[in-house]
């Protein structure tokens, strides 16, 4: 059913009137606000049911109790601009009433003699019927029309219902889902405020690991080269070692070479001497030194293979296959203090025997 609204003249101020009425306003119920009304952190203003209403939805578990009161503490969210109302022990009822939109109201009823949206109802008017006002509801076709449409017109052999029943009813329907749909609203804000948190959480975790992760590698290099340096010095002193015996035996060699061959030469210079006699008083003396210097025993040179240094050849390659193995422990905490202890405390070490590659004896 189409109509048409029509607007007869107003007295002087009645659209200042009607812009008052739509600041009175709830954005819940969408009727002029009913005492007592309630005044937000935000400075928005609701009826006291409506907000209980939103408290109610946005907190379902308070209202599994069983209790027709208002439950105490909690908290919800302005249906106007989001901002977050946290309620003391005193619940919705611990909101300050807002006396002066209270007051307005009583001198907006007082100046205004017609209920509210009488001025848009009085115009609203049927399209085929000119003269009569829309005043019924066709529940079949879901519009609505006038009584003579009822009773001549189109929707003759419609089911009705008065205008305001169904209004209201209608109102009711849209007050509850706005309600719902705060409250769902809500929900989805904590649902996002939670996932946040958990990416911060995450970020700091991760964090957290990767300091461990490189603390945990700087002590197993720091093993690595103190078994390298222990290594190194085995090594060391195997070379010194060797060294020092082996010039110990290049200074007695020395040695003997040089008696050698200054025995030789005093053997020579005895046997250029021309007097037979001179020359027999020192021959014999000559001939036991050099017996005794062809007898003399030196100590025996180095065994073959002596000079080598292979049996400090180290194999890593085990070791290696190890430590590509290594990867994180799944279900292990990293908040657990004693197993961190624990593992510093083998890290500063020299490790297990089996894991450490073998020196020399």
């Amino acid at each position: 059913m189409n109509f048409t609204v029509g607007f007869k003249p107003l007295l002087g101020d009645a659209h200042s009137m009607d812009n008052l009425e739509k600041q009175l306003i709830c954005p819940i119920c969408l009727e002029m606000f009913s005492k007592p009304v309630v005044i937000l952190p935000c400075q928005h203003n609701l009826c006291r049911k409506c907000a209980n209403d939103v408290f109610q939805a946005s907190n379902p578990l308070w209202q599994s109790r069983g209790s027709t009161t208002v439950s105490s503490g909690g908290r919800f969210r302005c249906p106007s601009c989001r901002h977050e109302v946290v309620l003391d022990r005193h619940g919705v009822y611990g909101l300050q009433r807002n006396l002066l939109v209270e007051n307005i109201i009583d001198i907006y009823k007082q100046e205004s003699s017609r209920p509210l949206h009488s001025k848009a109802e009085q115009h609203l008017m049927c399209e085929e019927h000119e003269e009569e006002k829309i005043n019924i509801y066709c529940l079949s076709c879901e519009v609505p029309t006038c009584s003579l449409c009822k009773v001549f017109g189109a929707h003759k052999d419609c089911e009705v219902a008065p205008l305001p029943t169904i209004y209201k009813r209608q109102k009711s329907e849209l007050s509850d889902g706005i309600a719902m749909l705060v409250a769902g609203n809500d929900r989805v804000q904590a649902v996002i405020t939670q996932m946040e948190e958990v990416c911060q959480t995450i970020e700091d975790n991760s964090r957290r690991q990767k300091q461990l992760l490189n603390q945990r590698f700087e002590a197993l290099c720091s093993v690595l080269e103190e078994r390298k340096a222990e290594l190194l010095q085995a090594l060391a002193r195997e070379q010194e070692e060797k060294l020092l015996r082996v010039r110990g035996l290049i200074r007695q060699y020395g040695d003997h070479l040089e008696a050698s061959s200054k025995l030789v030469e005093s053997a020579i210079q005895s046997m250029e001497e021309p007097q037979m006699a001179l020359y027999l008083q020192q021959a014999k003396e000559l001939i036991n030194k050099v017996g005794a210097m062809s007898k003399v025993e030196l100590a025996g040179r180095p065994e073959p293979g002596y000079e080598s240094m292979e049996q400090f050849t180290v194999s890593v390659e085990h070791v290696a296959e190890m430590l590509r193995t290594i990867d994180f422990q799944p279900g292990a905490s990293g908040e657990d203090e004693d197993e961190e202890v624990a593992l510093d405390g083998e890290e500063g070490g020299a490790g297990p025997e089996e894991e450490r590659p073998e020196g020399p004896e």
